[in-house]
């Protein structure tokens, strides 16, 4: 099952301030060509603002221009996550040791 959204929002510092909650949730980052990263977390705002402070990433150097979520429990978000790594296979998620 995808993401509930469908249309990603700008993953820039303004539109991470501007659309991400502080709440638990899911979340993916991607680009024009492919899925990036998935994760999850119990601030959804303060996540990618992290990962966008990070400029050395394997994840940045993909050039990542938009980010989608749900906010969700914590008791549902590490499913929710390995559910959605399954459908998606963002690139960053398969050089983790868990989603190889």
């Amino acid at each position: 099952m995808p993401f509930d959204q469908l249309i990603p929002r700008p993953f820039t510092a303004n539109g991470v301030r501007t659309y991400a909650p502080v709440a638990s949730g899911v979340y993916g980052i991607s680009n024009a060509r492919e899925w990036i990263y998935i994760g999850e977390t119990d601030d959804i705002q303060s996540a990618l603002v992290a990962q966008l402070a990070d400029l050395h990433t394997a994840l940045m150097q993909r050039e990542p221009t938009g980010f989608i979520f749900e906010v969700c429990v914590k008791t549902q978000r590490l499913t929710r996550q390995d559910r959605l790594i399954e459908e998606y296979v963002p690139t960053c998620n398969r050089r983790s040791p868990r989603h190889s």
